[in-house]
């Protein structure tokens, strides 16, 4: 196995032949009866039966698309909601899905001015040295907040360094309401998202961080619900790996997120969430399987699979 982070990403991607990746955004009150009727899993108000369903969902779920997807990822926010009882799951899922061998992204957003941003990046990315927590493990990459700018990011991006790993910085998000601040255009006519993407690849391309693939270990977060004015990134910086929410539940189509690839289809991991592990809610798949949730999730990942391969073809 490669040890540079963004070569690893891409002999996962070419093993399992797609770009997609699930996302793990757990909410009790949406996981299958199946789990939640169980009597020690059957009460969301008790910490200790919440996260336990959690794990219970997520570790089923990991170990249906680990065969057919290179990475995994987890929103910590879904986890820190029951404290402390809700991050030893997160640390839990990750060493499950390590042992599945599945590239692990945390989902964290983190993002502080430079001696903070220090301890953020070696709690998020560096494996416990504590005594107790040695079977501990970090996620393979995480996701963070580039706003407090360069002395904000370069923290992250030495520790990824020292450990391996990588580093997706949000530039442009998928959510409705980003144009209002991302896209605000300055005096030269460059929208904050084209800044900050410059920025971050100015880090990613800084040496020793492009691996053989061709690829820094350095990354950026470009939603899929907006190509017409983000597609322009995969050719300016062909260095770079995109992580692309918006797939899915968030409307962007396989066509526009597949904007983000290159044409061996490495460059870009399309991140599916909602529309994959809550599968078991559409009508689709409940006419299929019935209360089989697994089956329903498993197919939802064939049928984005052959969307992505379709749109790809086309793209072709």
């Amino acid at each position: 196995m490669a040890s540079h982070f963004a070569d690893r990403l891409c002999e996962a991607v070419q093993a399992k032949k797609t770009s997609l990746i699930v996302g793990l955004d757990p909410v009790y009150s949406r996981l299958p009866a199946a789990i939640t009727s169980h009597r020690q899993m059957n009460d969301e108000f008790d910490a200790a039966a919440a996260v336990d369903a959690i794990f219970d969902f997520c570790t089923q779920t990991m170990r249906i698309v680990a065969p057919m997807v290179p990475a995994i990822k987890i929103n910590i926010a879904f986890f820190e909601k029951y404290l402390w009882e809700g991050l030893e799951t997160y640390y839990a899922l990750i060493n499950e899905a390590n042992d599945l061998g599945l590239e692990i992204i945390g989902d964290i957003k983190r993002g502080d001015v430079g001696h903070t941003a220090e301890i953020y990046a070696s709690t998020h990315l560096q494996n416990p040295e504590l005594a107790g927590l040695e079977d501990t493990l970090a996620p393979d990459a995480i996701t963070i907040n580039g706003y407090p700018g360069l002395d904000g990011i370069e923290p992250f991006a030495q520790m990824a360094d020292a450990q391996g790993k990588g580093v997706f910085v949000l530039v442009r998000t998928s959510n409705a309401s980003a144009a209002a601040i991302q896209d605000f255009t300055d005096a030269q006519g460059q929208t904050l998202y084209e800044r900050m993407a410059q920025i971050v690849n100015e880090i990613a391309t800084r040496p020793g961080r492009v691996g053989s693939s061709g690829y820094s270990n350095i990354g950026m977060v470009v939603g899929g619900t907006a190509p017409e004015v983000t597609a322009a990134l995969r050719t300016k910086y062909d260095k770079i790996w995109f992580l692309v929410p918006g797939y899915g539940s968030q409307g962007a189509s396989a066509a526009e997120c597949l904007r983000f690839c290159k044409p061996n289809g490495t460059g870009a991991l399309i991140n599916a969430s909602r529309s994959i592990i809550y599968a078991y809610e559409k009508p689709k798949y409940r006419d299929q399987f019935g209360d089989d949730w697994k089956k329903c999730i498993e197919q939802a990942v064939i049928d984005a699979k052959v969307e992505l391969a379709t749109a790809m073809q086309s793209k072709l």
